[in-house]
């Protein structure tokens, strides 16, 4: 099973990185798996740890894949890497195993502190438009442009049908994402 997060991690220079990423289930583990390169990649093999944050402002899953990259972050309980101020739930991870791979290694990591700081009152579909749409972003070198075309269209009428302004916003920062992908395509 993957769980579509934030992932929250500490840059060498001590500030803030904050990253989409589906967070691998193993048991009672999480894996952390960024591709090469990466600086969420960078980041838990040099701090080994990292924070996952549970948030339904999909703002935070459109914004850094098109470049937003400014959020609050607040300091984590125990681990010194930071957590996003807005998630509803943050779980503080330490590595403590490295499965070495080419182009994505693992970080088995152990929960070492969880909160629930606000409470989860559901998704609307819009919002899975989104965090499918982010990714869908992410692999845009990686894909047919007919088979993007055809999951957008899909991902439309959930945003049609069930968006709020925060949908609406996020979809919008992807929607310019993709007309720049499109004048490429040309």
């Amino acid at each position: 099973m993957i769980l579509e997060s934030i992932l929250s991690t500490r840059n060498a220079d001590g500030s803030a990185h904050v990253a989409p990423l589906g967070l691998h289930v193993e048991g009672e583990h999480l894996v952390v798996a960024p591709f090469r390169p990466s600086r969420t990649l960078d980041n838990v093999a040099r701090e080994r740890c990292a924070v996952v944050n549970w948030t339904t402002d999909v703002r935070l899953f459109a914004g850094p894949v098109t470049g937003r990259r400014d959020w609050p972050v607040l300091p984590a309980a125990l681990l010194p890497c930071p957590r996003l101020a807005q998630a509803e739930t943050h779980a503080e991870l330490e590595v403590i195993e490295v499965i070495e791979d080419a182009q994505r290694p693992r970080f088995r990591c152990r929960v070492v502190h969880e909160v629930q700081h606000a409470p989860f009152r559901g998704f609307v579909r819009a919002q899975a438009a989104v965090v499918e749409a982010a990714i869908l972003a992410t692999r845009l070198h990686l894909l047919d442009a007919a088979k993007v075309e055809r999951e957008l269209a899909y991902l439309q009428i959930a945003i049609d049908k069930t968006a709020g302004p925060v949908e609406l916003e996020a979809w919008s920062w992807l929607s310019e994402t993709f007309d720049n992908w499109r004048r490429g395509q040309r």
